[in-house]
This record gives C-alpha cells, sequence and structure tokens, in this order.
C-alpha cells in the first residue's frame, strides 16, 4: 500500500487487546475500502502487558495504512486518545474503542454527516447489549448529572465514538490541561455537531476495561472536577446551611437553659453536632482537595504521555 495522506484517520486506543486487533483491522479495513476516501487506522497501545504491541507492528508491515505508536508504560485511555489527536493525519479523524464495541459500520454514517458541512459526529447510544444493570444504571445517572451541573451541553449517552473535521481535532490539541475529559472538550470547543445512533454491541473478547467502581468513580469525579463548580458552590453553601442551623441551635439552647434547665444532661447531643460538624468539615476540605491536586498537576507541567516506539509514524 502507498504512504499517502489519509481523508480519514480512525484512532482505536489499545490496552490488552490482542485477541481483537485482527477483527478490528478485518472490520474496519472492508468498510474504508468501500468506500472512496484514503483512509488510515492509528493503534495507540497504552502500555499493554500481552502482545498488542506485537500485532500492530504486524499489522503495519502487512499494510502500510495502520500506523501505531506503544506508550512507555500504562498512561490511561484519555492520553491515549490524546496520542492519536497528537498525530492523526486526517481531514477528518474518528475515535472509536477498540474492542468494537463501537461498531464501525457506523463510521460511514458519520463521514456522510460530515460532508453534509458537520464538524463533530457523535455516536449516541441507543441500547447498550452485554452490560451489567449496575453500569448501565450508573452511566445512564453519571450522563444526566454531567448534563446538569457542567457549564457545556454534553450530549446525552454519548461515549468517545464520534468523528471530528480537522478544525475541531487541532482546537482540541492546542488545550494543554492535564486532567482531560474529551467527553467534555469537544462540546466547548463548539462549532456545528449532530448525532447518529447505534446499538453499543458487546466486547467481541477479552475483559473490560472500566469495570470496576473504583474505575468508574475516579472517571467521573474528573469529569466533573474538570467542567463543573457545583462541588465548590456546595460546599459553600452547606457552610451558610450549618450556620443557620448553628445560629437557631444557640438560641434554643439559651431558651431552654433559662425555662427548661433539666433538659439539656449528658453529652451525647454535644458529640452528635461535633461529629456532624467534622464530618461536613472534611467532605468540604475533600472537594477543595480534588480542584487543589488538579492545580498542581497542571504546575507540575510534565508530558502527559511518553512513547516507547512507533510503527509508520512521521516525526
Amino acid at each position: 500500500m502507498t504512504d499517502t495522506k489519509p481523508t480519514i484517520t480512525i484512532i482505536a486506543p489499545v490496552y490488552n487487546e490482542e485477541p481483537v486487533l485482527p477483527e478490528l483491522y478485518k472490520r474496519i479495513s472492508a468498510i474504508m475500502d468501500a468506500t472512496d476516501d484514503t483512509w488510515e487506522l492509528l493503534l495507540v497501545d497504552d502500555g499493554s502487558h500481552d502482545r498488542s504491541a506485537e500485532i500492530i507492528a504486524e499489522l503495519h508491515a502487512n499494510d502500510l495504512r495502520v500506523k501505531g505508536l506503544s506508550f512507555s508504560r500504562n498512561f490511561g485511555f484519555q492520553e491515549a486518545v490524546t496520542a492519536g489527536l497528537d498525530h492523526a493525519l486526517g481531514d477528518a479523524v474518528v475515535l472509536t474503542d477498540a474492542d468494537l464495541q463501537d461498531p464501525p459500520e457506523v463510521i460511514p454514517e458519520m463521514i456522510a454527516k460530515w460532508r453534509e458541512g458537520y464538524d463533530v459526529v457523535y455516536g449516541v447510544r441507543e441500547s447498550r447489549e452485554g452490560e451489567t444493570w449496575f453500569k448501565l444504571v450508573t452511566a445512564k445517572l453519571f450522563y444526566r448529572l454531567i448534563h446538569r451541573i457542567t457549564s457545556v451541553n454534553i450530549p446525552l449517552d454519548t461515549g468517545d465514538f464520534r468523528l471530528m473535521d480537522r478544525r475541531v481535532v487541532n482546537s482540541l490539541r492546542s488545550m494543554g490541561e492535564r486532567n482531560r475529559f474529551l467527553r467534555g472538550m469537544v462540546p466547548w470547543v463548539g462549532f456545528r455537531q449532530t448525532g447518529v445512533t447505534f446499538v453499543r454491541a458487546p466486547r467481541f473478547a477479552g475483559e473490560a476495561k472500566y469495570n470496576s467502581f473504583r474505575r468508574m468513580f475516579k472517571f467521573a469525579m474528573n469529569a466533573i472536577t474538570s467542567f463543573s463548580y457545583v462541588p465548590l458552590q456546595l460546599a459553600t453553601y452547606l457552610g451558610f446551611v450549618m450556620a443557620a442551623i448553628s445560629g437557631v441551635a444557640i438560641l434554643a439552647v439559651i431558651l431552654l437553659r433559662l425555662f427548661a434547665p433539666h433538659e439539656l444532661t449528658g453529652q451525647a447531643t454535644t458529640l452528635v453536632a461535633v461529629l456532624f460538624l467534622g464530618g461536613v468539615q472534611l467532605i468540604s476540605l475533600g472537594i477543595i482537595g480534588e480542584y487543589l491536586g488538579r492545580i498542581y498537576d497542571e504546575v507540575k507541567g510534565r508530558p502527559l504521555y511518553l512513547i516507547d516506539k512507533t510503527w509508520g509514524i512521521r516525526k
């Protein structure tokens, strides 16, 4: 295959996806070869422990349209997507999961919308097959919460599966923040955006990477603190509420001391009040700490990722 400038770049972050990669390449190449567009498939290995990097090298050796890069360690999904955007050459860029839960068959529909003049075409999950009830419920709650409390219009039930025009990609590349939430960053840049619906398929093979509550909670916290000041405002409102309650309680204690001196005996009430106020203070400090931690990350200025190997990437 000749190494020409592609019209479409398809980015797929990879983390321990050894059994999936051959099928991913097979389906994407079959779909894209049926179009009139030149294309490249950019696979970003996020420090996999299996043979993912070797398979990317083999795919590139057989088809120069397959490009790849491998991190020095596991940096994370958002960083892998960022590396893909930094090295994509296409006039339009498609983000997709390597596990084939985002069906490649939807890509031509996205390209058609792009040719109509839309700068961003995001995939809207009509349903999610093969997901547990816990994952479905928490995902639905998360998307509706983030939609309500953020200052940007993040579409409901959307993931990272989307097509973006080159000028959107360039805008994202100019945003140097460390704690990245691309599902919020893309709506933030604006431009013309629309959605296409699809049915999210079960994983083709392997295990889900976001199947633990800890990882999902960390992802949700990063999303909220990246695009909303509501937690800080809640801490302020809670402080005012507690101050008002304390004022009422002081007045009540004075009246009880004057007119019912035997009603306030023992230390149980004092202990409960102290523990409650201590809990409120610690929660407020934790919220502030989350934002301070992000400021600390920005000040350090470390690179988002480090690359170990590349295949077909232009320097």
